[in-house]
């Protein structure tokens, strides 16, 4: 791995990012990093609704997001920058590096005499199909997420998850049943869709998730092809699909649309005992977008960091666990949501 620079004497003491009310702020460079208030200046890691919020004045994403951006915000001031292209803001060099977490995801690198800090935003370390893989990288200080951050939180392989996503829809469809999957309508619906067998039945989906489908599509990402709710026309068709929905339309329309179906989720939440049951659903895949306990600790090491500042989730246990493996760690207090945040006000929609 690259050596890092050893950061000047008269700034080593000078924080790259402080919390400020609006958000994760840097001072020297005058932006902020997915602020929760309207900014002058933002850039954002990913357009997930937490991350991702109107009313600033000017944007900077990876380029490989524009697209689900301006799908959730619409016509903003928007500038993107390819995967490890620096921009000089105000002295401070910004590049931006796979963060693996859904199209676009990026974490921010942020280079200023001597020092060098990285942002993860969200990330995972499983790589998968409809995004770059997460990619380490080297710096002085990791402001990491902790959605995950306890050891209980161990993920299967995907490959094997998707086989029993699969065996249940084959199930479902065999007996005549519809079979509903509930997924966020961006990131996890299009990375159930990249993964599922096509070749069982037809894939439907609501109409929240249909626009994202069409940003990923434009960006090379292959997804099965799929119908909205409205192109359904023979209702003999339910008894063979798999229709993808975000959890919050699980309720109303869609319910009384696919009364008998065999509902499911796909959560990283589903590891929980009694998560399933409480919900009230058939079944429970766990697949997350997030990393999970060994992820979490195998990207910190891969940084080189000896400064590691954790984010929204399981705070106090990654530090702890960080502090006692000798590094300086501490937690910074964000506005961030868990993945409940990313399903947009058009989840509500009629399907």
């Amino acid at each position: 791995m690259p050596t890092l620079p050893e950061p000047s004497s008269a700034t080593a003491q000078a924080d790259l990012v402080v919390r400020r009310p609006e958000g994760l702020y840097c001072p020297p460079g005058d932006f902020y990093i997915d602020p929760w208030r309207p900014v002058h200046r933002a850039i954002i890691t990913h357009a997930h609704a937490d991350h991702a919020r109107g009313g600033h004045g000017a944007y900077l994403c990876a380029a490989p997001g524009e697209g689900v951006l301006r799908a959730r915000l619409g016509d903003i001031a928007l500038q993107t920058l390819a995967y490890g292209q620096t921009l000089q803001v105000q002295g401070v060099t910004v590049s931006l590096h796979p963060a693996g977490h859904v199209l676009g995801s990026a974490q921010v690198r942020l280079a200023w005499r001597g020092q060098v800090w990285v942002v993860s935003g969200d990330y995972k370390t499983e790589p998968d199909r409809t995004c770059a893989p997460f990619e380490p990288v080297r710096c002085h200080c990791f402001i990491t997420e902790s959605t995950f951050g306890l050891p209980i939180y161990r993920w299967r392989p995907s490959a094997e998850v998707f086989a029993e996503i699969n065996a249940w829809w084959q199930g479902n469809a065999a007996a005549g049943r519809p079979s509903l999957l509930l997924g966020y309508s961006f990131g996890k619906a299009q990375r159930l869709l990249a993964g599922v067998d096509p070749a069982i039945g037809p894939i439907v989906v609501h109409s929240a998730v249909e626009p994202l489908n069409a940003a990923y599509r434009a960006e090379g990402v292959p997804l099965p092809p799929t119908l909205r709710f409205s192109e359904v026309k023979d209702k003999m068709l339910w008894r063979q699909a798999l229709v993808l929905a975000p959890p919050s339309a699980a309720r109303g329309p869609l319910a009384r649309t696919l009364a008998g179906a065999s509902d499911a989720m796909a959560s990283g939440w589903m590891q929980l005992r009694g998560a399933r049951r409480r919900a009230g659903l058939d079944r429970g895949f766990v697949l997350s977008d997030h990393a999970d306990w060994p992820g979490l600790v195998g990207a910190i090491a891969a940084t080189g960091a000896e400064r590691v500042i954790v984010t929204h989730g399981q705070e106090a246990v990654l530090v702890r666990w960080l502090q006692e493996q000798g590094l300086e760690a501490g937690s910074m207090d964000t506005d961030y949501g868990d993945e409940a945040a990313n399903d947009g006000p058009s989840d509500q929609q009629v399907p």
